[in-house]
């Protein structure tokens, strides 16, 4: 759903700006510039704003003797930076890092009992089993570090794969990179797992640069263990399509996805089922409809994973965002022929398309069939389909079906206070 950003702010800052201005109150005011409609500070305030930025709500603790002497410009200061959103972000920015705990130390004993529990000469597998053993990650690294630095020991991929593993959980993200470069600095270690849970905590931590420099190292490697694998390009279908619900970042990111999937059929990697799901959504995300019904109509003949639930529901959504009711319908009732019960997604996207289509009734039917079915409708379903049966003439209608909803506890109080007062305010309130 688009976010809107409340634009009226910059424009009320403007005109009050504006309305200073022509009443001369720039003249004198070290914070109005006579050229513009931004609002700047003179040298001897630039401390103050400073700290305003940062403190946001303890302004007026802040303020200079040249600010007390303009109590009406400083609303315009306050209300200029506040219509600012990239300070905004800055600011939630400074105030979550300034909320992180600090690292804390190594627990020395725990990491002397660690060592203990290694034979004098141990192997890298009693080292993996140590550290899997490990709960403090801190330790896990410390025991790491500690056995690269003895004599006639050599990691390899189990001892790497479990301390990245505990280093990404514990979302020691820069620890975990560090021990990454390691591994892929030496050409003849690593493996499709290790490279899978390196690229899988990569893009949880939102490096998605990273990652897919990862899954470049594995398709350059001569090791055939290390090269991609479906898993591999699952992970990085999930973290491209999870990058926003923007149509047109969706649109830039689907290229990417588009490319994967031809790259991962080129080197003779049968797509699974999640894959196919992910070109269906990524493309049903990024307006592209008629190529997500491609890939689904090749299911199971050009690809040998057939349809499941996820696949209807994404196509099912993407049909009638675009108002195509008739292949939404067919798509419904394959999908109930099968077995497959549609998510409530799915459910509230058919409802609507049928309501703004003028077929209300068939809209009602579903809605019933969507409580049988235990999915639940959301407050825009409700709303739309009040709203065309109005709009048909027919409000008492909607009147008695906004109570028998209520009745059937299907919507509380408040969202029976405001679908009535809402259809009041538009169609007038029904006395039939």
């Amino acid at each position: 759903m688009f976010r809107y950003r409340f634009p009226s702010r910059t424009l009320a800052s403007k005109l009050i700006l504006t309305h200073l201005t022509l009443k001369g109150v720039s003249a004198g005011n070290p914070f109005v510039c006579n050229h513009g409609f931004h609002s700047h500070p003179s040298n001897d305030t630039v401390e103050n704003l400073s700290l305003l930025t940062q403190t946001q709500w303890k302004a007026s603790t802040k303020l200079s003797a040249s600010m007390s002497l303009l109590p009406k410009c400083y609303p315009l200061l306050f209300y200029s930076l506040h219509s600012n959103y990239a300070s905004l972000r800055s600011v939630r920015r400074w105030h979550k890092k300034s909320k992180k705990v600090s690292k804390p130390p190594l627990d020395e004993g725990q990491f002397n009992r660690s060592v203990s529990q290694l034979p004098p000469r141990f192997t890298p597998e009693d080292l993996s089993n140590v550290i899997t053993l490990q709960e403090d990650p801190l330790v896990c690294l410390e025991l790491f570090n500690w056995a690269s630095r003895q004599p006639r020991f050599r990691h390899d991929v189990s001892s790497y794969h479990i301390t990245i593993k505990k280093l990404g959980s514990a979302k020691l993200y820069q620890e975990m990179d560090d021990v990454v470069n390691q591994v892929l600095a030496v050409s003849d270690i690593g493996s499709e797992a290790l490279f899978n849970t390196s690229i899988y905590f990569f893009t949880e931590a939102r490096k998605l640069s990273r990652a897919v420099s990862i899954y470049k190292h594995m398709r350059k490697s001569r090791v055939l263990g290390c090269r991609p694998s479906v898993i591999t390009y699952n992970l990085l279908f999930t973290a491209l399509l999870g990058r926003g619900n923007n149509s047109y970042i969706n649109h830039v990111y689907m290229d990417t996805i588009r490319s994967l999937f031809r790259q991962m059929v080129n080197d003779g990697i049968e797509p699974d089922i999640f894959s196919l799901n992910a070109m269906i959504k990524g493309y049903v995300n990024s307006l592209h409809v008629n190529d997500a019904l491609r890939i689904f109509h090749q299911m199971g003949t050009v690809y040998k994973s057939l349809p499941n639930s996820h696949s209807y529901n994404y196509l099912i959504h993407g049909l009638c965002a675009q108002s195509r009711t008739i292949n939404a319908k067919e798509l419904y009732g394959e999908m109930k022929n099968k077995g497959f019960v549609p998510s409530s997604k799915a459910y509230n996207s058919l409802v609507n398309c049928l309501a703004i289509g003028g077929e209300v009734e068939e809209a009602v039917r579903i809605l019933w069939e969507m409580v049988e079915r235990q999915r639940l409708a959301d407050f825009i379903t409700y709303r739309t389909i009040l709203g065309e049966i109005c709009r048909q003439g027919r409000v008492a209608e909607a009147m008695r079906l906004l109570k028998e909803w209520q009745e059937k506890e299907l919507v509380d109080g408040h969202t029976y206070r405001k679908l009535l007062y809402g259809l009041e305010d538009e169609f007038g309130n029904s006395k039939e």
